[in-house]
Order: C-alpha cells, then sequence, then structure tokens
C-alpha cells in the first residue's frame, strides 16, 4: 500500500469535516431578504443548553453583585419593548415563539447589549442612560440583537472553530506535537462576549433588526439615529457588542435604505 504524506491526511480529514456541515436555512427572508444558507457542525440544541448555563451565570453574578434590574422603571421599560418585539420573530421563524425568553437589565456603565442563542437577552443601563435612548432605538438595539439568535450565528460561528480546531489538532496530532479543543460554553462565551461579528453578521443583524422593529411598531429609522450616537460615543468607532465592519458610514447608508423599505410595515402597525 502507498504511503500517504501528512499532508494528505490532513486535508482528506478537513475534507471529511467539511462533508459533515449540515447547511441549512436558519429564517425565513422576510421583508428584508435575508436568505444566506448556513453551514453548522454543532446541534442547536447543544448550544443553546451551553447558552442557557453561561446566562444563568452571568445574571446570578449581577445578582449577587446587587447589579441586576436594579430600576424596575427601566427593567420594565426594556421588558415592555421585548415583549413587542418577541412576536415578531415568528415571521422569519415559527420555532422562536416557543424560546424560553429571558430579558435582564446590568447595571453597568458599559454601551453594551447582547442576545444569546435561544433567546437569552441582557441589556446595559450605561447603552440606555449615557446615549439617551428613545424607545424606537432601544428597539432597534434589541432587534439587532435578537436578530443574531435568529439567525443563529453564534452556532455558525462555533461550527466554524469548531472546524477550525479539529483541522488544527488533526494536523497537531499527525505532526507528533499534541492535540487541540475546545469546550462548546467557553465558545459560546467567547462569541458572545468577546469575539466580533463578521461583516456579513453584522448586515444581516441590522436588516432584520429594522424589521423586527417595525413589525413591533417602533420607527425602523430609531436604528440610523442610534448608530450616529454610539460612534459619537465612540470616537468615531463602535461600542464592544457591534463588529468593525461594515464601516460606520456604509452601515448608516445600508440602514437608511432598508429602514425605508420596511416604513410600510411600520406604518401598518401603528394602525392596530
Amino acid at each position: 500500500m502507498p504511503r500517504v504524506s501528512r499532508s494528505v491526511l490532513v486535508t482528506v480529514v478537513a475534507a471529511s469535516l467539511v462533508g459533515g456541515c449540515a447547511t441549512v436555512k436558519t429564517t425565513q427572508s422576510g421583508a428584508v431578504g435575508v436568505d444566506r444558507s448556513q453551514s453548522m457542525l454543532v446541534s442547536p440544541r447543544e448550544v443553546n443548553q451551553s447558552a442557557e448555563k453561561q446566562y444563568s451565570q452571568v445574571i446570578a453574578q449581577a445578582r449577587q453583585k446587587g447589579l441586576l434590574n436594579r430600576d424596575p422603571a427601566e427593567t420594565e421599560r426594556v421588558r415592555a419593548i421585548a415583549s413587542r418585539l418577541i412576536p415578531q420573530t415568528a415571521v422569519f421563524r415559527p420555532d422562536a415563539s416557543g424560546w424560553r425568553w429571558e430579558v435582564n437589565v446590568i447595571t453597568s456603565n458599559q454601551l453594551n447589549a447582547w442576545c444569546m442563542p435561544g433567546g437569552k437577552i441582557a441589556v446595559y443601563s450605561g447603552l440606555i442612560e449615557k446615549l439617551k435612548l428613545s424607545d424606537d432605538e432601544i428597539a432597534a438595539i434589541m432587534g439587532h440583537e435578537i436578530a443574531h439568535a435568529l439567525r443563529e450565528h453564534a452556532r455558525e460561528r462555533i461550527s466554524q472553530q469548531m472546524a477550525t480546531s479539529a483541522v488544527v489538532g488533526i494536523g497537531a496530532a499527525v505532526l507528533g506535537v499534541g492535540a487541540a479543543g475546545a469546550d462548546l460554553g467557553n465558545l459560546v462565551a467567547q462569541v458572545t462576549f468577546t469575539l466580533p461579528n463578521s461583516r456579513t453578521h453584522e448586515i444581516e443583524a441590522d436588516r432584520i433588526g429594522v424589521e423586527l422593529a417595525a413589525r413591533a411598531g417602533y420607527d425602523p429609522r430609531g436604528a440610523v439615529s442610534v448608530w450616529q450616537k454610539m460612534a459619537k460615543a465612540s470616537d468615531g468607532g463602535p461600542p464592544q457588542f457591534l463588529s468593525t465592519h461594515p464601516s460606520p458610514d456604509n452601515r448608516i447608508k445600508d440602514l437608511e435604505v432598508y429602514a425605508q423599505r420596511v416604513m410600510p410595515l411600520y406604518e401598518a402597525a401603528r394602525k392596530k
């Protein structure tokens, strides 16, 4: 039998990993037309379970420090906005209405907000108070973060990292320098708190976010004004929970186009 080179072996195993990915469409396209197919290597159940554990830890720590939902009026305001946004998720994926949604406000000076897989939301008080956000602007931010969860961007990024780590680990083992791997829970935390979203993910979340806001009766142009506020507050750059791509100018232009596209949905929602 001919001897197989190490590089060929790594290539063959890498190809098998790619072949093991499931190609899925996580959401319907909606009025904004987001219809990109995605490759997944890990199941949604596993990611959601890990996200729920991570969320519970964050909330428990905030509660222990007296930072959880400290201002009842602010918490009620955020939850009221979420209660209008969440039903609109069914337009993009009907199963989202059955998620175990949670919405909390954490007292912090950070300009931050996120939505973990499965609908676990946190908004930081500094974001609301420092930027003096209107309800339309809060809805824009929450819609954006909810869109990441609907599109399962975290699961997609975890799948990409797992594939890369597996190939690196196999290559290292073949070369006799040890193995590499990653814990799913750590990956969920990384993609939520540390790693910036890709340009593609940010654009998808922006567009779906304005549609969710419009359908919920919030002015989708709030996405434009809140981005302008965030860029100004961050010396021309985005806060930590937003990617540096696309550029602020391009992002605002895209948001203006898509906010205008969903204005009929906003106007219809206001008449209900």
